[in-house]
């Protein structure tokens, strides 16, 4: 026997009714009396009945589904961004369809367009290592489909994002590690092209600034965020005629690196010389030697801040059309946190 899925001309033939009838009764049609709408949707219910999604879809020419692109989802920051958007995304019945840039700006164009050619709602984007020009992403607006940025940003102010304030934390950070005596301080950055470098390097600058130290630009280095790129830096930062008492590296994964290599060249990390981070990652409780001190970024509250504001944004489509003259912009307070694992050595 065939198992075929019920639908509305069933519906209406069991019932003696209009196609049309059933449609506005299965959707809560004021116009459809209340009796003829319980029987409605009782016998949609016994029957199994589920509505044809792309055909609401083509109806409300809306999908229903939002673009998420990001970098890495095996790291543990952007997974739990994920976490953070897709829990925003259901309580407002929307599903998300993910894709990996890699860190590389040409697969980040692919994903791009590919999502553009599913005609997603709208886009979620931490943009790649590379990234330097938007024209990609630019062009979704002429097919009114709004675009909200996290985390990784372009530096324009004509942008729908949410960021944490790196500028604010790395002043801050620095300020922590002088007063615990700590003044030759290295800055282990990264790609060039990311705003969130630029912001960490503005931030060490500021912080030597109000505690009137010297920037030594030889204790600034870049890495890639490779191993092989974290390893050259610190192989720089190591060489250096005063060697950094600390280290602030970009993130958690080139903090492991950062201390794997120190620990090749036999030095006692967190003694000999301390490290301090961003993002606060949760993967740290189970490393030996964690940063001191971390700047929390709130991937999860970025991920779910950016997706309400996509919500918003479909929403005012919805009423009066994608507007391109007023953004969203959601600057999240950095906090600066002490590492539970190494409180008691300090």
């Amino acid at each position: 026997m065939e198992n075929k899925l019920p639908t509305i001309k069933e519906i209406a033939k069991q019932l003696n009714v209009s196609v049309s009838t059933v449609s506005r009764a299965l959707s809560d049609h004021p116009r459809i009396g209340l009796r003829t709408k319980m029987q409605v949707q009782q016998l949609a219910k016994d029957l199994g009945y589920e509505p044809n999604a792309k055909a609401i879809s083509f109806k409300q020419k809306k999908s229903f589904v939002v673009g998420v692109v990001l970098p890495f989802i095996r790291e543990e920051f952007f997974s739990q961004a994920i976490s953070g958007i897709e829990a925003a995304a259901m309580e407002s019945n929307y599903t998300i369809l993910f894709g990996q840039s890699y860190d590389d700006v040409e697969r980040e164009k692919t994903v791009v367009e590919a999502m553009r050619k599913q005609q997603v709602d709208g886009l979620l984007i931490s943009l790649s290592k590379e990234t330097n020009t938007y024209d990609h992403l630019r062009l979704l607006e002429k097919y009114n489909i709004p675009v909200v940025y996290f985390d990784r940003v372009p530096p324009f102010e004509n942008a729908n994002k949410v960021y944490c304030n790196l500028y604010k934390g790395t002043v801050e950070m620095i300020g922590w590690l002088v007063s615990r005596g700590y003044k030759r301080i290295a800055l282990l950055n990264g790609p060039e092209k990311l705003g969130a470098s630029k912001e960490r390097l503005k931030g060490y600058i500021e912080g030597h600034s109000r505690k009137k130290l010297k920037v030594d630009m030889q204790l600034v280095e870049v890495t890639d965020l490779s191993k092989e790129g974290t390893y050259a830096a610190m192989e720089n930062l190591l060489r250096a005629k005063h060697q950094p008492q600390a280290i602030i590296t970009f993130n958690e994964y080139v903090h492991m690196d950062a201390v794997q290599y120190a620990q090749l060249q036999n030095k006692q990390v967190n003694k000999e010389i301390v490290f301090a981070s961003y993002a606060n990652l949760p993967i740290t409780t189970y490393t030996a030697h964690p940063p001191l001190v971390s700047v929390e970024q709130y991937p999860y509250g970025q991920g779910e801040k950016a997706m309400e504001i996509m919500i918003t944004l479909l929403q005012e489509k919805k009423e009066e059309g994608l507007r391109l003259d007023h953004c969203y912009t959601e600057e999240i307070p950095a906090t600066l946190v002490m590492h539970p694992a190494v409180r008691g050595q300090l």
